[in-house]
């Protein structure tokens, strides 16, 4: 047999051997995203993900929520949040572009920049994702923090044909979802709905930290 035919026949019988393989690799280590969990919502799975599911504040999106923190005062409040937001850029999925813009520590307000992958879908086959990038903001005060996540951009499909997004044309409730409003909008509604993920995994995050 040529040489050159014999190298095409093990060329292909090491792909499928590769397919077979990736196949059968536990489903955990085709997870989603690292910090996601299975999604367990009944009735309408895009409930929650409906109208007001997207704040828009001074024409920004803007996610907003205070955490009580009890008995910590203020720089109790910053050192704790200070240290999750720093751990936040080293997470498996985070771009180096990732850091602390801002470290106040007379108003005890921090500012976190961050460019990570949201991922869609991932497979054996597949591989759908999205670069997501945000601003966190904290303001810590005794017995609290105010915690706000804004300035969110996406850029999709970057290894080929780049498209950048942002938030306030993309993920509104005028965009993120049908005309009925009733479902999820069949291009954009992916990055709404993983956007919201996102955001309540961080801010659960943060109360559980803070408690």
């Amino acid at each position: 047999m040529p040489a050159k035919i014999e190298q095409i026949q093990k060329t292909r019988y090491m792909k499928k051997l590769l397919i077979v393989m990736m196949m059968c690799l536990p489903l955990g280590l085709m997870a989603q995203n690292t910090w996601e969990m299975p999604a367990q919502a009944e009735g309408n799975p895009d409930q929650k993900y409906l109208v007001g599911a997207v704040p828009v504040v001074d024409g920004k999106v803007t996610f907003q929520t205070t955490i009580e923190a009890p008995g910590k005062n203020a720089e109790q409040v910053a050192d704790i949040v200070r240290t999750y937001m720093m751990k936040m850029t080293k997470e498996p999925g985070q771009f180096e572009q990732s850091h602390i813009v801002l470290d106040d520590s007379v108003k005890y307000e921090i500012i976190g920049s961050y460019q990570e992958w949201l991922v869609f879908k991932a497979t054996a086959l597949v591989l759908d994702r999205t670069r997501l990038m945000y601003n966190l903001i904290a303001k810590c005060e005794d017995g609290k923090a105010d915690i706000t996540m804004t300035r969110i951009y996406y850029l999709y499909d970057e290894e080929r044909d780049a498209q950048m997004f942002k938030a306030e044309e993309w993920i509104t409730d005028e965009e993120g979802l049908n005309k009925k409003k009733n479902k999820l909008s069949r291009v954009s509604g992916k990055f709404r709905r993983k956007t919201i993920d996102r955001k309540d995994y961080l801010f659960n995050k943060f109360a559980e930290l803070l408690k």
